[in-house]
């Protein structure tokens, strides 16, 4: 398809079906409500992760009530403007959410949110690209996402076309992000811990728009910060702290199976159970619900990207494991309350 780059040019995982089946493990606490609040759908050459794949995976046990698809480059229109065609990705991702709606496929409402992607380098001409987005996305558009991790470094990187430096400091790009408030959209930022400084810049910028750092705000662990995770812990922390100040900011907790954070359980004979997981993920989880709180916090599972390290399962028995100790209005948040919130679905009628 000629939106999706060369296989060869993916930083993503291959995901493997017959390497995840050796771990197997009972679902923990199958009746806690999930929002799994950041995944993707896509056909590329190096893997296919469509309807029938993610219904696989919210069907698995957890009690998954609606998920967010997050943009990922996926079925553009061929043909048209530019600016336009990632409107066939709404197009395509509304469909798949009717076809959930439908109930016909389980009481899980899958893509009942979606974050389209604009580009906001058009500054206040962006608009038209946007209400474009709302009519193809038939209200379920909650918000945009461009890309933005950037690191000099070229071990360093996460996206298939990695975008230019310094978008987020750009002025055109701001008064992008500012537009969005006036269409009560969401900007979902993924940006490395490097880039926290342009982050914290952007919330001050655009104090009306509301942020959603990705994958907890990208601390690396690959390249240059191979062996340097103390030293990256700490960095982060500080980084992240002056984020939390700001009151436009939400975080998604996740993204921790990237091989730019510096894990490497795919290279494991079997996947990591959740255990596992929850003990290598323990420092950086609970350091963000402590900055940020669980009213501001939201677990994803950064679907199929992550999936070529651990499963469906396992992540999210990961993520309860690691919330045992909370109290069960702390765990809502986490678990559903802050996507409810943040991408404004509700409960029961119309997502």
């Amino acid at each position: 398809m000629a939106d999706q780059p060369a296989a060869s040019a993916s930083p993503h995982l291959h995901v493997r079906p017959d390497w995840l089946a050796l771990t197997r493990e009972d679902v923990l606490e199958p009746g806690l409500p999930i929002v799994d609040a950041h995944h993707h759908v896509w056909d590329r050459a190096t893997g296919r992760y469509l309807f029938d794949e993610l219904m696989d995976d919210i069907g698995a046990g957890h009690n998954i009530v609606a998920t967010v698809f997050v943009q990922c480059r996926s079925m553009y229109r061929e043909q048209g403007p530019e600016a336009m065609k990632p409107v066939g990705e709404v197009e395509f991702i509304n469909g798949l959410a009717a076809q959930s709606a439908s109930g016909q496929y389980g009481p899980a409402r899958a893509c009942a949110a979606i974050v389209g992607f604009a580009d906001l380098m058009l500054g206040e001409d962006a608009a038209p690209v946007i209400e474009a987005l709302q009519q193809a996305g038939n209200a379920r558009l909650r918000g945009i996402r461009n890309t933005t991790a950037w690191h000099a470094d070229p071990a360093i990187r996460s996206n298939p076309l990695p975008p230019p430096p310094g978008l987020l400091l750009d002025a055109r790009f701001r008064a992008g992000a500012r537009l969005l408030a006036k269409y009560d959209l969401a900007l979902d930022i993924w940006a490395y811990h490097t880039q926290l400084d342009e982050v914290l810049a952007l919330a001050r910028a655009c104090p009306d728009t509301r942020l959603v750092l990705d994958h907890c705000g990208g601390p690396l662990g690959a390249g240059p910060y191979a062996g340097r995770r103390d030293e990256v812990m700490r960095q982060w922390r500080a980084a992240m702290r002056d984020i939390a100040a700001m009151p436009n900011v939400s975080l998604k907790l996740g993204g921790l199976g990237m091989p730019v954070g510096g894990w490497d359980f795919h290279l494991q004979q079997a996947p990591p159970a959740s255990a596992q997981l929850a003990a290598a993920w323990q420092p950086y989880i609970e350091t963000c619900i402590e900055l940020f709180g669980p009213a501001r916090c939201m677990f994803e599972s950064n679907f199929p990207v992550d999936k070529g390290m651990f499963g469906y399962v396992s992540l999210w028995n990961a993520f309860k494991r690691l919330t045992a100790g909370m109290s069960p209005d702390e765990r809502g948040s986490l678990f559903s309350g802050t996507a409810r919130e943040v991408y404004r679905l509700r409960e029961g009628g119309q997502w």
